[in-house]
């Protein structure tokens, strides 16, 4: 934070979730020798992946033992965002923050573009223009960016 500027509470949140998801029992492996490893460190055979989950395409692996502690934390943080933006009913407050760094994140400064922003959030052009609140935040974050002209104190904070 620079100056008298704000903290933008969605990126605090993020960075958060993101410290609490490294300290969760998920290995990372991309290639044989690597998987190899993290089968070891598991304490597994090669021929054990049936004791593993897969974070889909991402390299990710977990025990099948650990999946409660898992989704519990994939509940909590997706249960954390709702809230947040729930709760500004304005946009002017996490939903300005949470457009504003996504935005940021997927170049909108350069592109002008905000479909890689809504897909990475999870919205639609049709979400954004019934929700009063959501449309407000994304036009004031986009104004923002025009206005600064800048995204590098958010790029600094993403993951």
């Amino acid at each position: 934070m620079k100056g008298s500027e704000a903290v933008n509470k969605y990126d605090e949140m993020r960075q958060r979730q993101q410290e609490e998801f490294n300290k969760l029992p998920i290995k990372f492996a991309y290639g044989n020798d690597q998987f190899k490893k993290m089968m070891q460190e598991f304490g597994l055979k090669e021929n054990q992946t049936d004791k593993l989950y897969s974070l889909s395409s991402a390299g990710g692996y977990y025990l099948k033992t650990d999946a409660p502690k898992i989704k519990a934390w994939q509940k909590a943080t997706t249960e954390e965002l709702s809230n947040a933006i729930a709760e500004d009913t304005t946009g002017e407050g996490f939903i300005l923050d949470m457009f504003y760094s996504e935005l940021c994140n997927h170049e909108y400064g350069y592109t002008m573009d905000d479909e890689y922003t809504l897909d990475a959030l999870g919205y639609t052009p049709k979400d954004i223009a019934t929700n009063p609140a959501l449309k407000r935040g994304l036009e004031l974050a986009k104004q923002k960016i025009l206005d600064e002209q800048s995204c590098d104190e958010t790029m600094d904070m993403t993951m």
